[in-house]
């Protein structure tokens, strides 16, 4: 039993091969998957995927690279696109210094307005963050002043420091294929320092395919070459590690249980 609980089911790569792709992970027991959201003004593109599809659920958001894109869209808008039966998540919004697509000044509107939306409604925030670490703690800390608000910081990537701090202010890390490559000791370093019950896993499907599938196309099915990895570099039996990722999952993302 797992689940991706971030993949990009809209995306061409994945859509040329739709069914291909979700009977693959049905074989690989992937049992839900929730598709994320990168722009608000496809969302209804992305809920008709959940909504035709009973194991896939969705998110509703600006990805941090098109924050300028849609300044237009308030937080109000973000709650009311949230009571879609389907819809379990805010974002994925944050921040991306690395290659800084949109005005830093947009990416922290957006930010703090996702931000808002998920306090108001208790549906978890998907943080993207990326070159971002201080700005992103920075942000965390202040406003979970004004009111505490569920997140996870997806596809892990960053330093230990905000690790600590996510766990820290009662968030989740989600971990991808990253955690595979041989480059990437600090993210498994980090998975050490989480405690078993902040974890989760995903794919960022069609991105960041796990060793053995590194430089291919990604997807849902590969999140279990992911849960295998981490599992034996925890020391846990994979059953045991697949259990605790799902019940972590249900946890947070509450609407989908």
């Amino acid at each position: 039993m797992l689940v991706d609980s971030h993949c990009h089911l809209d995306f061409d790569a994945l859509q040329e091969d739709f069914d291909g792709v979700i009977q693959r992970a049905k074989v690989a027991g992937v049992e839900r998957m929730v598709t994320i959201c990168t722009r608000v003004k496809q969302f209804d593109i992305i809920s008709k995927i959940a909504d035709e599809n009973a194991n896939i659920f969705c998110s509703v958001g600006t990805h941090p690279h098109n924050a300028d894109e849609e300044l237009d869209i308030s937080a109000e808008r973000l709650i009311e696109l949230s009571t879609h039966p389907k819809c379990v998540a805010i974002g994925e919004a944050g921040l991306d210094y690395h290659y800084d697509s949109a005005p830093r000044d947009a990416q922290e509107t957006g930010f703090r307005r996702h931000i808002a939306a998920a306090r108001a409604t208790q549906l978890p925030l998907v943080i993207h963050t990326r070159s971002a670490d201080e700005d992103t703690i920075k942000i965390l800390r202040e406003e979970t002043e004004k009111g505490a608000f569920p997140f996870v910081l997806h596809c892990f990537s960053a330093g230990l420091e905000i690790a600590k701090v996510g766990v820290e202010l009662g968030g989740y890390l989600s971990f991808s294929g990253i955690a595979t490559f041989k480059s990437a000791q600090t993210i498994r370093d980090a998975a050490h320092m989480v405690p078993l019950d902040r974890i989760l896993v995903e794919t960022d499907a069609p991105y960041l395919a796990p060793v053995p599938h590194r430089g291919k196309s990604n997807e849902p099915s590969f999140v279990r070459h992911t849960a295998e990895y981490l599992a034996a570099d925890l020391g846990l039996e994979f059953e045991q590690f697949a259990k605790a990722t799902t019940q972590n999952f249900d946890r947070l993302f509450s609407k989908a249980a």
